[in-house]
């Protein structure tokens, strides 16, 4: 199986929805764990990277498109 390819700050979109709703998760941490932030509530979520990845549909919107600022 091919790995998939994101990195920090990237828009992603993940194969089930959140509970509110959203579709949409930003990438805000990178390593063995893979943190993504709901962008509707502001929830985050800390997974395994290969968790992450069997769990992660497409990548919406590529980091050098989106305003990414770490204000965690």
């Amino acid at each position: 199986m091919e790995r998939k390819q994101f990195s920090m700050g990237d828009i992603v979109q993940m194969k089930k929805p959140h509970p509110c709703g959203a579709n949409e998760w930003q990438v805000i941490r990178m390593g063995a764990d893979v943190r993504i932030k709901c962008q509707k509530c502001g929830h985050s979520v800390l997974l395994p990277r290969l968790e992450f990845e069997r769990k992660m549909k497409k990548v919406l919107v590529p980091k050098n498109e989106t305003n990414y600022t770490n204000n965690d």
